[in-house]
Parts: structure tokens; sequence; C-alpha cells
């Protein structure tokens, strides 16, 4: 099950999936939606979201290849910037946060996709995030080809977005496989569906798991 906040603290929503899933569209949707019903909001996205935290994500998307504990160690760096100078304050705060990826991706990305252990993942997570955990996690689905077609139109491709289909098809099922581990904290949502049905579906997985929107 998902952990509960502590009344009067803000609830903490992540968006995961592989590349051009549509997360960056939900989360601004879903943002938007979530302000409409009178909530407090902050979206924020990983690598980055916090001053240090945004130098390391020119690092980490811009240049590697990296030992894949090295690279989770980047990751894990600039993630625990951006919950101590941004995540936790707003959550004590009592803002809900939307948050463009978080510890999931590492464990699909580094781990499916480059074989980091889970051990190893578990460890940098109680490292970095001590008790900290979504409430809610929304997995956005997709086939890599559809969303990788996706991606490269955009142009400006970072070095993630030029892996080949092998290691997209490994994130996909990392991502599937923490879904199905942890039903009461993931749900999945099609990503091929019109962005106004994704917003629906993510909407009912808000209000089933953590009320608050009409």
């Amino acid at each position: 099950m998902a952990p509960e906040a502590p009344p009067g603290r803000g609830r903490f929503i992540t968006l995961e999936g592989g590349e051009g899933a549509g997360k960056t569209t939900l989360s601004r949707a879903l943002a938007g939606a979530l302000a409409g019903a009178g909530l407090p909001v902050l979206r924020t996205r990983e690598p980055g979201g916090a001053p240090g935290a945004e130098a390391v994500r020119g690092l980490i998307l811009g240049q590697g290849p990296w030992d894949p504990v090295a690279e989770a160690m980047l990751h894990f760096a600039a993630r625990r910037e951006h919950v101590a100078r941004t995540i936790a304050p707003a959550l004590e705060a009592g803002i809900w946060v939307v948050c463009d990826r978080f510890a999931d991706s590492t464990l699909a990305y580094q781990g499916a996709g480059q074989g980091l252990s889970r051990e190893t993942w578990e460890r940098l997570c109680d490292l970095s995030l001590g008790a900290l955990r979504p409430e809610l996690t929304l997995v956005l689905d997709l086939p890599p080809e559809r969303g990788m077609g996706r991606a490269l139109s955009r142009g400006d491709a970072n070095r993630y977005e030029m892996q080949g289909a092998d290691f997209h098809a490994r994130v996909r099922a990392g991502f599937l496989g923490i879904a199905g581990e942890e039903p009461g904290r993931c749900a999945v949502l099609d990503a091929a569906a019109p962005p106004g049905a994704v917003l629906a579906a993510a909407l009912e997985a808000v209000r089933e798991r953590l009320g608050g929107v009409a």
C-alpha cells in the first residue's frame, strides 16, 4: 500500500515511464487540474528541480557512458538535493508535489536497463531519501518504438534517447515490474491514449488513492 501522509502534509505524486511517454504533458495538465480543485501544487522534474540538481542534470544527460553504479550515484546526488531543497519543504508546507520522474526511474534505467543491482539501488534510496516515498506513482506505459518516435521527433535527443531498442524494452519491463510489485502505490496508464484520456485516468487514480479532488 502507498504510505499515508501525516495530517496537514502535502501529497507526493510521481510520474514514471520511458522516453516519449508523455510525462511532461501529463505533469503540466495534472498540476493544473489539482490547482483548479483548490489545492496548492508544485510541479517539478528529475534530474533537476533544485539548483545543484540542475547542474548535475547537465552532467548526466550530456556525458557518458557511465559505470551503472556511478551513474546511479549521480542521479541520487541530484535527487538528494531535489528532496532537501524542494520536495521535502513543499510537502511540509502542505503543498502537493507532482514530480516528473523519481527513484523508480533509476531502478528501471540503471537497474533493468544497465544491470545495477536492486540491493545497490535500495541502499542509495535509504541513504538519500530516508523514509520519503511517493504516495502515488503514475506509470505511463507505451511501446518503446512509439515512445522513441515521439522523443526523437522533438530533436536535440539526450543520450538516453539514443540508446537501442533492447535497452528501452528492458526499461519498459522494469517499470511494469515495479508497478506489479507495488499495486497499492502504482497505477499503470495507457500512454497511447489521447492526452485528455490520460489526464482523466490520472485524476481517477488520484481520487481513488488520495482523495482531495472533486
